[in-house]
């Protein structure tokens, strides 16, 4: 043994020196502490596996009967299938998990039982049922089966077997329908016989031996109903007439309210008895007495209710105003004027200014000709005539811009422009014309005093227009003559407002 242990040691050290070039030094001395040692702790449940260059401990796994173990774990073991089963040969195996049955290969019929032998025998329903017959029937076993036999029993006239055939029962004639009570009576069933009674409002009448209809408005007169008692076979029925409802009582009657039912088309007012329909403010109730029809406010001409345009609504009306340059006032009949140069809604540019009419906006360009400058936004004085230009030198000294707005409704002839030197001296003398812009005669010039004239409107204007006319006027002082230009801007607007 010490021979054989020492040859497989030199075996184990040549690989050991393999193992070591391959592991180095440290790996290597543990492989050769466990080689030479043959030491594990595995413990007394587990099983020591070798591995290359150690070892492992696997739990040792118990299987029950009827199991087995493979790879660790416990199998079902098929016994019908290895043959380890005790099955006699009338008996078939069946496997379970860990165990077997063993079943009869025969099969028995309805009726019959199978011993322990495997033999089939008759079956006694009447024992091994429970209740296998109903009430008043005795069980009698057959072969294979069983029969139910009823169970006799006499009872007298009226009354009829249990259904378990154990006593007499009254037999009750009104619910079966085997009584002679007539039309208008009442079965009620007695101990093996029935009586008949006349149904509430029915009287018996002995001499025909039948039950009379009761007439129930006829013999309490005024005490039933409220209003109408109509008679019926064996009671009486309350009803009322149009405009009221019955009770709840049956007898007496209420005022129905119609209005619930929306027979109006506005409004509807509920009366004792009937309604009555109305209309709301702007419409009035057509002959039919339910519909109402709107009121045209704005073909009636009821006097002055918008001052641009009247537009009927539903039960109403609205005022409107021209669709640009205005807007409604306050008081939704008036339209007032939009400033489109304060409020900026405009399209004038830099260079432009703006200026307000009736329902809408001018934008005016003012401009100074040559050998003018610009003193102010409106006006523009003489500078710098070339000594030889005598059309220069007699233009105007000032040239000023002037805007003015009217309707076409303004009454002709009428005053629109004063002109007249500021400040104005004694001896002061002027003289005034319109150098262009009225070729049609529109306008005329006036002198009202030496140092005063005026521009007037002298023909109606059937239409909105806008005018440019220049107003010389020429004023003599100490004997010198000053020419001054006034160029008017003339906008006559509509007067539809």
């Amino acid at each position: 043994m010490g021979l054989v242990w020492v040859g497989e040691l030199s075996l184990r050290t040549r690989w050991l020196s393999v193992v070591l070039r391959l592991y180095g030094l440290a790996k290597g001395t543990l492989l050769l502490f466990h080689l030479l040692t043959f030491t594990h702790s595995c413990q007394a449940s587990e099983r020591c596996v070798n591995t290359v260059g150690s070892f492992v401990c696997e739990r040792t796994v118990t299987c029950p009967a009827g199991f087995q173990l493979r790879n660790q774990v416990c199998e079902d073991i098929d016994e019908c299938m290895v043959r380890s089963h005790n099955c006699g040969q009338r008996f078939a195996c069946e496997n379970t998990e860990g165990s077997f049955l063993c079943n009869p290969k025969q099969r028995c019929l309805t009726g019959f039982t199978q011993d322990s032998h495997g033999n089939c025998i008759d079956m006694n329903e009447c024992s091994s049922l429970s209740d296998p017959c109903s009430a008043g029937f005795h069980c009698i076993n057959t072969v294979g089966s069983y029969t139910c036999q009823r169970k006799v029993i006499m009872c007298s006239q009226g009354y009829h077997s249990s259904p378990d055939g154990t006593r007499c029962i009254d037999v009750d004639e009104c619910q079966t329908g085997n009584h002679g009570c007539g039309e208008g009576q009442i079965c009620h069933n007695l101990p093996g016989s029935y009586r008949c009674d006349c149904q509430t409002g029915y009287l018996y009448d002995a001499l025909r031996q039948v039950c009379s209809d009761v007439n129930e408005c006829w013999s309490y007169p005024g005490r039933l109903c409220a209003q109408t008692c109509e008679n019926s076979p064996g009671s009486y029925q309350c009803s009322c007439t149009a405009g009221f409802s019955l009770a709840f009582d049956g007898k007496n009657c209420e005022d129905l309210n119609e209005c619930d039912s929306s027979p109006c088309g506005q409004e509807c007012a509920n009366i004792y008895g009937s309604y009555q329909c109305y209309c709301r403010q702007g419409f009035y109730l057509k002959e039919d007495g339910h519909t109402c029809e709107d009121i045209d406010e704005c073909s009636q001409n009821i006097g002055n209710l918008c001052v641009f345009q009247c537009v009927n609504i539903p039960g109403s009306y609205q005022c409107a105003c021209p669709p640009n340059g205005y807007t409604m006032s306050t008081t939704g009949h008036t339209c007032r004027d939009i400033d489109e140069c304060t409020t900026g809604v405009h399209n004038c540019s830099t260079e432009q200014t703006c200026f307000n009419v009736q329902g809408g906006y001018r934008c005016l360009s003012f401009s100074c000709p040559p050998y003018y400058r610009k003193v102010s936004d409106t006006r523009c004085e003489r500078s710098g005539c070339p000594a030889n230009s005598v059309d220069c030198q007699t233009s105007p000294l000032r040239i000023t811009y002037y805007q003015l707005s009217f309707q076409m409704n303004i009454v002709i002839p009428t005053q629109i422009f004063r002109i007249g030197p500021s400040p104005a001296y004694r001896g002061d003398n002027i003289a005034i014309s319109i150098t262009h812009g009225n070729e049609e005669n529109y306008f005329s010039t006036r002198k009202l005093n030496s140092f005063t004239g005026a521009v007037y409107l002298q023909r109606q204007v059937r239409q909105p227009r806008d005018f440019l006319i220049d107003v010389e006027m020429k004023l003599l002082r100490q004997g010198a003559f000053t020419t001054f230009l006034a160029r008017i801007y003339v906008f006559i607007t509509s007067n539809t407002l």
